[in-house]
């Protein structure tokens, strides 16, 4: 199967005082349509950097090197308004705090045609018809009616659904995911997982689930990547990694796993319970 999105020895270096850290070490990693590569890693190891990478997010001063194939096309080599062009229309992003990724000023309505008509040149009737589609792919009830509503009036699981379908407005081939389940409790987390798992199915999306987390990773994930220190310490099938880790870091965070025998978790078969209240 061929990859839409090849990070190669990608490293990435921060200012820190007169001198320099690097914070990512040669990661490479590839994305393939309609497979979800999860990443994983404790905080600090360099899941996010390694996303902001390839949407050219990083912090000022930041020095990239490797590449990041998009395709053919190395986004490295892109200038900001090139980048730009791209990031929001062939790549999708959905960050984990959906309270700060949607304008509580702004209707939903209003959040998704405008992201439409800038990326797709669609006038405002064709908008408000494809962001119709897209809250029903999404599954939020009334999707007409929800147009004209703001962010305070849904959940917690309803505001991340409503990001993930702004995210999927123009069509893109690839979804970055960074920690989309960590604020929601684990009824609701269930549902978003059961979501991102049908949109990559449905879709062909090349998703890239960033998480520290390896009870999502066993839920949905393809593929598993482990993060140290700004280097990927194992890759593999989500079976491999997961039940027969090779590495020792590996070993040490599923041994980290709680062993209670909650039935709470990633694979309940719950659903947002409140789906237009305000709580999470």
């Amino acid at each position: 199967m061929s990859t839409i999105l090849g990070i190669e020895s990608l490293t990435v270096d921060l200012p820190h005082g007169r001198d320099r850290t690097r914070i990512l070490r040669g990661v490479d990693l590839a994305l393939e349509p309609g497979k979800i590569h999860g990443l994983a890693g404790e905080s600090g190891s360099g899941k996010t950097m390694t996303g902001l990478a390839v949407l050219g997010l990083l912090p000022h001063g930041a020095r990239v090197g490797g590449r990041i194939l998009l395709g053919e096309t190395d986004l490295l080599m892109l200038s900001a308004r090139e980048l730009n062009a791209r990031r929001g229309n062939e790549i999708g992003v959905v960050f984990q705090d959906q309270s700060t990724s949607l304008h509580p000023m702004l209707s939903i309505g209003r959040q998704l045609t405008d992201h439409m008509r800038h990326h797709l040149g669609l006038g405002k009737r064709e908008a408000r018809e494809r962001a119709v589609e897209l809250l029903g792919l999404v599954r939020i009830p009334d999707p007409a009616g929800a147009l004209d509503r703001y962010p305070h009036q849904f959940s917690g699981g309803m505001r991340q659904r409503i990001a993930i379908a702004i995210a999927l407005a123009c069509d893109p081939q690839v979804l970055i995911a960074d920690e989309p389940t960590t604020a929601l409790d684990v009824t609701v987390q269930a549902g978003i997982l059961r979501l991102l798992r049908g949109l990559c199915d449905e879709l062909g999306l090349a998703v890239l689930l960033v998480t520290h987390d390896l009870g999502v990773m066993s839920a949905v994930a393809d593929v598993v990547s482990v993060m140290r220190d700004g280097l990927l310490v194992e890759t593999g099938p989500r079976e491999q990694v997961l039940q027969r880790p090779r590495d020792a870091y590996t070993r040490a965070l599923l041994d980290a796993l709680p062993r209670a025998g909650s039935d709470a978790g990633p694979h309940d078969d719950h659903e947002d319970p409140d789906p237009s209240g305000s709580s999470s």
